[in-house]
């Protein structure tokens, strides 16, 4: 924390939020907070703060508003510097959600004030801020992405049923096919299928060692759901829990899954999976508008909710644009969609790690 927060904080009068950065001994009462804060997220998690360090090897900055010992607000902070990409600090980084996660209004406008005077200290592009709603209306926002979230019912055949017939008719083709889930306790088969499926979208995939730390520091509310064909692998789905909701988000399947309709059951068996586990929500992720994930979710039946993506802009005089469908970028796109997927394995994290 830079030495003018330090004195302000010294400074705050008694009974007023304030800021500073979160360490060692604040990850418990943090999660504490997170698992209980209406605003929270799972993105919102203590263990990304290791997870983006170890992974990635980019400074964070969780910081945490408290009022009289007690957390009243958390903001986790990631700034991403890139050669390719520019400087950015992000809430939060490699993940759909952010942003403040606050009980008052007095620690949200603390943090946000501490997070715009951090981006300016440091000299950043730009301040980015990934809220699922809108907090700061006067701020640039970009409205590309959306989400879709739905609720799900303890009974497998209402959830059924609420997925659209034509849907619905994919669904139980994969039932039919005999299709099985089965949990795996190690990341290599779910590793194999989802770098193949990234490489085949013409996106560098993250390093294998990045899922492997996601397993260890969330234990439990890490979890993968591999689908078997007659045995053989054909998709699998790193999923995230959260109070009671599941978050499917990183996925992939074999040249097969599609033949034996891999993936729409994989989806549906973790529905299933979640109704039995008590869980509520279904977050079916983010999406870019018009692409093809958008239009598989809303097969489904999941309406989109836009996300509110806000930018305060330090050195940069407009909104970042770094998304697969800059057309600038599609020649690239093209050519890792050629690769040989050891080679796009090997190259893709020391690209990815800058996407933030």
């Amino acid at each position: 924390m830079n030495a003018v927060m330090n004195e302000r904080i010294l400074t705050e009068p008694s009974g007023i939020p304030v800021v500073r950065e979160a360490g060692t001994d604040d990850a418990s009462c943090w999660d504490a907070f997170v698992e209980h804060c209406p605003d929270a997220t799972f993105f919102h998690r203590i263990g990304w703060k290791s997870v983006i360090e170890r992974a990635f090897g980019h400074t964070t900055h969780f910081l945490m508003a408290e009022r009289d010992g007690a957390i009243q607000g958390v903001l986790p902070l990631v700034q991403v510097r890139s050669l390719l990409f520019g400087n950015a600090l992000i809430s939060n980084g490699f993940c759909v959600y952010g942003g403040v996660a606050a009980i008052s209004d007095a620690a949200r406008t603390a943090l946000l004030d501490a997070a715009v005077a951090m981006a300016e200290e440091l000299g950043v592009d730009y301040l980015e801020m990934r809220n699922r709603q809108p907090v700061c209306p006067d701020w640039p926002r970009k409205d590309l992405y959306v989400t879709f979230r739905k609720e799900i019912d303890a009974d497998s055949e209402v959830n059924l049923k609420a997925i659209p017939r034509k849907q619905r008719a994919v669904v139980r083709k994969g039932i039919k096919a005999g299709l099985q889930g089965v949990i795996d306790s190690s990341t290599d088969r779910f590793f194999s299928m989802y770098s193949a499926s990234v490489r085949n979208l013409g996106t560098p995939v993250f390093a294998h060692k990045f899922f492997r730390i996601l397993r260890e520091v969330f234990g439990d509310a890490c979890e993968i759901l591999t689908i078997e064909s007659d045995g053989r692998p054909v998709s699998s789905v790193m999923s995230f829990y959260f109070r009671d909701e599941v978050l499917p988000y990183y996925g992939g399947g074999t040249a097969e899954a599609r033949s034996v309709r891999a993936n729409d059951f994989m989806y549906w068996d973790l529905m299933c999976r979640a109704a039995e586990r008590d869980i509520h929500w279904f977050d079916y992720g983010r999406s870019k508008q018009g692409t093809g994930s958008y239009r598989f979710k809303k097969n489904w039946g999941f309406e989109p909710e836009p996300l509110h993506y806000e930018f305060h802009l330090v050195k940069a005089t407009e909104l970042p644009d770094i998304n697969p469908m800059n057309p600038k970028y599609r020649l690239f796109i093209q050519a890792w969609q050629k690769m040989p997927l050891a080679l796009s394995q090997f190259l893709g994290p020391f690209v990815s790690r800058n996407l933030g």
